[in-house]
């Protein structure tokens, strides 16, 4: 399995959103590095949904289950979708500023290709990153 970020602005498609939808394409990506990280995808595979520019912060988990097709939003026929499904909310979101201040994210596609729509997560950026949810639920108490 191969995991995967997505980022979505939540003023423009909110967590809450998908959530309602009960699945979703993924449209809308013009970066060719995005564009060919979608293309990678494989049904099943594992992304955080991060909400980018008002949270800043990864809110939920999502699977994928229809590999890249063209994009019907773009008349050239360059870019392609992925469909998801959310698969559950992160109790706890995992922050940005929690992130960069993890040092071993520094090396992540988040913190070093921000401006990347679409990127791909390594099995330990996902292990740490479910961590910091989990260790939020610990310090809570919960």
């Amino acid at each position: 399995m191969t995991y995967w970020l997505f980022k979505s602005e939540p003023d423009t498609y909110p967590w809450k959103q998908l959530m309602n939808d009960g699945r979703g394409m993924w449209d809308g990506v013009r970066n060719y590095q995005a564009r060919n990280n979608l293309r990678a995808m494989k049904v099943g595979d594992l992304g955080f949904f991060y909400h980018s520019n008002i949270d800043r912060a990864v809110v939920g988990i999502v699977r994928i289950i229809r590999e890249h097709y063209p994009d019907p939003t773009d008349p050239t026929g360059r870019f392609s979708v992925v469909d998801v499904e959310p698969v559950r909310a992160l109790d706890h979101s995992v922050t940005l500023a929690q992130i960069k201040a993890d040092p071993r994210l520094h090396q992540m596609a988040l913190v070093r290709h921000s401006r990347l729509s679409v990127s791909p997560v390594t099995d330990e950026e996902w292990k740490i990153i479910v961590g910091m949810e989990g260790s939020q639920n610990l310090a809570s108490g919960e």
